[in-house]
């Protein structure tokens, strides 16, 4: 049982990546894995969620199961018998409006994400030791602190360290654990209701101010205003800000000149992908954490073929126990390569992959890679394009915004994209054909 509490995880993960997080956290979130027998998955939905889901999202469900364990599965929807409080995510638990600063939201799956389960490496010692000085003494250096990288390296998981550290040591903090997108829909939501004092009074009034992929806010200029008066408020009553981007603030062209000085004005920490040593104690210590006992070849093998997202190299271990418990595969190398052969790319630098999908997904349809990449929404070109970003998220496991930031595009359009080309694969046969296709050449390339 305590296999598929690991696996419905994964399949929770999957879903929150490829459906907007309002949808999520109406109809699914409250869905708890309740037995996994005989090929059959049995979750528990309340009865009213329940037709819903099995009338609009089974096939996401599918789907998910299907990416986390490579292999399709039915599917039981069942009405729970008790509500089974350990496997609900504890950010959608409900609160008190006085409770919320205190309680803030952290990301899912990010619960245990402690400054002790941080594997550091001579690519994050840096930003390690900066957010454990932040967490000592919040508020008094290093104030902001501004860690940025690519997708993956571990800049939520420092996030989270910070919360847990100073939460644990001053329990009386206000916080508020958010993103950038968070803060721009809320602030739209207070407009809307034209209650922007009460926003105004949530954000400006807390003690520590944790915001993940603050790159979100540049280029909107509404946004960019307020975050601005709220990041002096905050500072200037010695208040702590720690924020997280893929970019550090000068690289940031569309960002105002006087937020981005803001941003800059405390420390600035940089996290590089791990080296080879480091990923291996990483997948050393996933591996003990579900319990799997893992040689050092097999080890080395996921290590450096995975070489530039830890969460890819997490997801691969993940996905080797689930081959392994679930399908009762001996675990071998034939068997950790066949786990692993849609997250590694055969040694391949992850854009070259990219570049090769989409060159591919333009040879097919007989467009350039240019039309795929540029602003042009023909029927036609949106199709192509459609086609390529479901590919690239096939072959490299990348997150939505990931994927979306190839084709300057938000991560809302990823997630309809890939939403639409499965349920089109499912009805044209044709489309599977030539997704295949793709999929194929670029892997013999």
């Amino acid at each position: 049982m305590n296999e598929f509490h690991n696996l419905f995880k994964l399949v929770r993960e999957q879903l929150r990546q490829n459906m907007s997080e309002t949808i999520f956290d109406v109809w699914l979130a409250d869905m708890a894995p309740v037995s996994f027998e005989n090929g059959v998955a049995t979750l528990a939905l309340p009865e009213f969620k329940r037709k819903v889901t099995e009338q609009k999202f089974m096939q996401d469900l599918h789907s998910a199961f299907e990416t986390a364990l490579g292999f399709g599965v039915e599917i039981c929807l069942v009405e729970p018998t008790e509500q089974p409080q350990a496997y609900t995510a504890p950010e959608l638990q409900p609160q008190q409006p006085q409770q919320r600063l205190l309680q803030p939201r952290l990301p899912h799956g990010h619960e245990a994400n402690t400054f002790d389960a941080f594997v550091i490496g001579g690519a994050n010692k840096f930003a390690h030791a900066a957010a454990l000085a932040v967490a000592a003494n919040p508020g008094k250096c290093y104030n902001p602190l501004f860690i940025y990288g690519n997708s993956g390296l571990g800049k939520t998981h420092l996030l989270s360290a910070i919360y847990h550290e100073i939460a644990g040591n001053y329990p009386n903090q206000r916080f508020i654990f958010t993103t950038g997108e968070a803060f721009t829909n809320d602030m739209i939501h207070h407009l809307t209701l034209k209650n922007m004092p009460e926003f105004h009074q949530k954000y400006r009034n807390c003690d520590v101010l944790l915001v993940d992929d603050v790159q979100f806010i540049a280029g909107k200029e509404a946004i960019q205003e307020e975050f601005f008066h709220t990041f002096n408020a905050i500072t200037q009553g010695g208040k702590q800000v720690v924020l997280t981007s893929d970019k550090p603030p000068k690289d940031m062209a569309t960002l105002e000149d006087r937020l981005r000085s803001r941003l800059s004005a405390g420390l600035i920490a940089d996290i590089q992908p791990p080296d080879l040593e480091t990923r291996m104690a990483i997948v050393k210590r996933k591996a003990s954490d579900i319990s799997l006992e893992l040689n050092d070849e097999i080890v080395d093998y996921i290590a450096s073929q995975i070489k530039s997202n830890i969460r890819q190299l997490e997801g691969a271990v993940n996905k080797l126990e689930a081959f392994v418990t679930l399908r009762g595969m001996q675990l071998n190398m034939n068997t950790v390569k066949a786990a692993t052969s849609d997250i590694i790319s055969e040694e391949r630098p992850l854009p070259v992959t990219i570049e090769r999908v989409i060159e591919e997904a333009a040879r097919v349809f007989k467009l350039s890679a240019a039309d795929l990449r540029s602003r042009n929404r023909s029927a036609e070109i949106s199709n192509g394009r459609q086609v390529a970003m479901y590919c690239i998220s096939q072959i490299t496991q990348l997150p939505t915004k990931a994927i979306g930031k190839e084709f300057s595009r938000d991560h809302s359009t990823v997630v309809y994209a890939l939403r639409e080309i499965r349920e089109r694969v499912v009805r044209e046969p044709g489309l599977r054909n030539q997704i295949d296709e793709i999929i194929k050449n670029v892997n013999e390339r």
